[in-house]
């Protein structure tokens, strides 16, 4: 495989990795908008009287109480305008924490339709909606290649100047802290199985920025 080649197969897997990761860790805010996927199969299921559109949202021990809250929601519902709003809105909220709670994450209420998503998301379901993934990783691949570039020549730079003092010498360090720890990430979501719930892939980043401020600690104090 020639160096270009490796070279974009390697951005390219690491920024798609790198995303879906996110997706775990921060986005599953795109799970709690009136616009995202969740709520969409919620109404979907209220309007039909049926359980099944949304079991997949949740864990199998959490099947009995979205069972429960689905029906007492259609029951409600169907007592007028003002309950049947209610009522809506108790099985959304009822549906989005026990999936938030699955995937590891605390549920913060749900966001209103039009809330912003990150870049990343908003391409991935575009991708996923037009059913081609060129798009996305032209996009994401970008995203990685600037990452790369910027780090790097941020550490070039402080390179060129770490022996003129030990001021100097502590900037290189946190240049060039920055940049391996940056790649090191990149690398290990590109080579890593992303597990479907966030948990592990959140503990996965919470460790990477722990590991940056430990090294970056340690070399303040050098």
């Amino acid at each position: 495989m020639a160096a270009a080649t490796q070279t974009k197969w390697f951005l390219t897997s690491a920024g798609i990795m790198g995303i879906l990761l996110f997706a775990s860790q921060e986005a599953l805010a795109h799970c709690d908008t009136m616009d995202g996927p969740v709520i969409k199969d919620a109404k979907q299921a209220l309007e039909k009287g049926d359980v099944t559109p949304v079991l997949k949202w949740v864990q199998n021990e959490a099947e009995p109480e979205i069972r429960a809250a689905l029906q007492k929601a259609v029951t409600v519902r169907s007592k007028g305008a003002d309950a049947k709003e209610l009522a809506d809105t108790y099985f959304f909220e009822t549906l989005v924490r026990v999936h938030r709670a699955g995937e590891g994450a605390p549920y913060e209420g749900i966001k209103p339709a039009g809330t912003k998503m990150e870049p990343g998301i908003e391409a991935a379901d575009k991708a996923l909606e037009s059913g081609a993934a060129d798009s996305l990783v032209k996009e994401v691949t970008d995203v990685v290649d600037r990452g790369i570039r910027e780090r790097f020549s941020s550490a070039v730079e402080a390179k060129t100047h770490k022996d003129e003092s030990v001021e100097s010498g502590r900037k290189f360090v946190e240049a060039y802290v920055t940049f391996m720890h940056y790649v090191e990430r990149l690398h290990e979501d590109a080579t890593t199985n992303p597990s479907h719930h966030g948990g592990e892939a959140q503990a996965g980043h919470t460790d990477a920025g722990q590991h940056d401020e430990h090294a970056q600690a340690n070399a303040e104090h050098k």
